[in-house]
């Protein structure tokens, strides 16, 4: 099977993400001790002009990690701390009555809020109402927000990377189905290793003053993200994405039993195109003009664990998402398998 291959100007951009990606990752470990798999997906997203939702206890340095890439990319950030009385116009900025002093006439001037920039951190989400949740919707998918009927472009590249706490559920208003699917991923972050743990213990208590690189800029960025769009994908690759998003749905005849008993909902087709943008990323990444399986396979679990919900029985026989997608990649066959 023939498949339509990068330009030699998109291969050499390829390649020189390939090494940047390398100097990326040197750059924020001089801050971030270990937590390798969250730094890589947080850059697929970036690349893939999406959005990822930070999901880990407190003191795992979430916050310090979008902070110190948009250091590194050389981004503008800006941070917004959710709250319960944290208001719409706190988040996307408001219209406010001025007076020109010397012909006494008023006027209305729009200020801006924290959204107008290139990396937002969205701090413990879940702890705002929805109203407020809301006000970012329409930011997250259409790169602008509307306020007193004028729509409002945002600068470009903008990225929402939002952070959760799994174990404080008193006080906090769960993302409603709608605006989790808004997020490409949904990034887990455990607790460090034995070794990286005490690499944070000896960075963290000693005198350093550490100076970033900036590796990147917007323009670059935007660049990196249009070569993404244009990685080709084989059909059998796509076939597999969409088997592997199709198998998550109860009422899909080809479905597998566990997932008729464990799942009440599966998947939309927007975790398909999650899939195979965050797999061309992935490849471009990891040095290849083209994708493979293995990409898709690497990006199904911060994929598909928020678009996903389990039955009461597998919530009370303790099975998460990820346990009934890490199963479902066992049993979903890929082109290359079934030809061994």
């Amino acid at each position: 099977m023939t498949v339509e291959k990068l330009k030699d100007d998109d291969v050499e951009l390829v390649e020189k993400l390939h090494v940047k990606y390398a100097a990326l990752k040197r750059e924020l470990a001089k801050v971030i001790v270990g937590q390798e798999d969250v730094i890589a997906q947080t850059l697929i997203a970036v690349f893939s002009r999406g959005h990822a939702l930070l999901v880990g206890v407190p003191g795992l340095a979430k916050t310090l990690l979008i902070r110190t890439l948009s250091e590194v990319l050389d981004l503008g950030f800006r941070r917004i701390q959710f709250t319960p009385d944290l208001m719409p116009a706190d988040v996307t900025g408001t219209e406010v009555l001025d007076e020109d002093k010397a012909t006494g006439q008023h006027s209305f001037r729009f200020v801006k809020g924290p959204v107008f920039t290139n990396m937002l951190l969205a701090d413990e989400i879940n702890r705002t109402p929805p109203k407020t949740q809301a006000a970012l919707l329409e930011a997250m998918q259409e790169h602008r927000v509307t306020v007193g009927g004028e729509s409002r472009p945002l600068p470009e590249p903008f990225f929402v990377l939002a952070t959760q706490n799994p174990i404080e559920q008193e006080g906090t208003y769960p993302l409603p189905e709608a605006q989790l699917d808004r997020f490409l991923f949904n990034i887990t972050v455990d607790y460090p290793k034995r070794e990286d743990e005490i690499g944070i213990y000896r960075a963290e208590t000693g005198a350093s003053d550490v100076k970033l690189e900036k590796i990147l800029n917007a323009e670059e960025i935007l660049k990196l993200q249009e070569v993404v769009r244009r990685v080709p994908v084989a059909d059998h690759v796509l076939e597999y994405a969409a088997d592997l998003v199709r198998a998550t749905r109860p009422k899909e005849p080809a479905a597998p039993e566990f997932i008729k008993e464990m799942v009440a909902w599966g998947a939309g087709p927007r975790a398909g195109l999650s899939l195979i943008l965050a797999a061309k990323a992935r490849a471009i990444l990891e040095g290849r003009p083209y994708v493979i399986t293995k990409d898709v396979k690497a990006m199904a679990l911060p994929v598909m664990r928020h678009r996903i919900s389990t039955t009461f029985n597998a919530e009370s026989a303790g099975v998460s998402p990820d346990s009934i997608i890490e199963r479902l990649l066992e049993t979903v066959k890929s082109h290359e398998e079934l030809d061994v």
